[in-house]
C-alpha cells in the first residue's frame, strides 16, 4: 500500500503541536536519554519505537484507567491506548529531526462486529525514499509487532473480508475524531464506547 501525506509539505511532519508536543521538557528528556546510546538516524528510531512499544504499557492491557492524549503525558505516566502510544512515538521521532506522522487501521472481531480505528505511526528515515509504518502498541501473546522499514511488522494485519481496512493517509496531527475522543473522556471505561469506528 503507497500511503499518502495528508500535507505535501514535509515540514507538518517535523512541527509540534498541542498532542504531538515534541518542545516539551518530558519528551525533550527522554529523546536525549535515547540519543545517548545511538548513532545514527535508524538506530535512533528503532530505540525510540522499542521504548514506547515496551515501557509504555497500553492500558487495556495494563488496567490502568487513565486517558492520556499528550505525548508528554504519556511518557510521564508510562501509560496509554494505541492512539496516545503512536503520539508519544511521533513526538520522540520528530524531537530528533525524523519527519513522522500518524496513521490508522480500522480493525473488528473475528466475525467482523464491534469496529475499530487503530492508531500506528509512519515515518521517513533519511536515505528512504518512501513512509514506513510501525505499531507501537505493545507485544503480548499473539501480537509481534517489529521495527521494520521493508517488510511491515504490524499486531495485526486487517482482513477485508471482513470489513477490515488500511487508511492509506498519513496524518501531521491526529485526526479530530481521534483527537476529540481521547480529550473528552474522562477514564478508559468512559473512552470505549466513543472511540472512532472509521475515518
Amino acid at each position: 500500500m503507497q500511503l499518502i501525506q495528508q500535507s505535501p509539505d514535509i515540514a507538518a511532519y517535523l512541527a509540534a503541536d498541542e498532542a504531538i508536543d515534541h518542545e516539551h521538557p518530558r519528551v525533550r528528556e527522554v529523546a536525549a536519554d535515547l540519543a545517548r546510546d545511538t548513532g545514527d538516524a535508524y538506530t535512533y528510531a528503532r530505540t525510540a519505537f522499542t521504548y514506547v512499544r515496551d515501557t509504555v504499557p497500553h492500558s487495556a492491557d495494563s488496567g490502568d484507567p487513565r486517558v492520556t492524549w499528550r505525548a508528554s503525558d504519556v511518557l510521564a505516566t508510562r501509560n496509554g491506548i494505541c492512539y496516545a502510544k503512536s503520539i508519544a512515538l511521533t513526538a520522540l521521532l520528530r524531537a530528533h529531526g525524523i519527519p513522522a506522522g500518524l496513521c490508522y487501521q480500522r480493525l473488528a472481531d473475528d466475525d467482523g462486529a464491534n469496529p475499530v480505528v487503530h492508531g500506528l505511526v509512519a515515518l521517513r528515515l533519511p536515505g528512504h525514499d518512501r513512509w514506513a509504518r510501525v505499531d507501537p502498541r505493545g507485544n503480548k501473546p499473539g501480537i509481534d509487532a517489529r521495527f521494520s522499514l521493508e517488510e511491515e511488522r504490524l499486531a495485526w494485519t486487517v482482513r477485508e473480508h471482513l470489513g477490515e481496512a488500511d487508511y492509506p493517509t498519513v496524518y501531521a496531527a491526529p485526526p479530530p475524531e481521534v483527537l476529540s475522543a481521547l480529550r473528552n473522556a474522562r477514564d478508559r471505561t468512559e473512552l470505549w464506547p466513543t472511540l472512532p469506528t472509521h475515518l
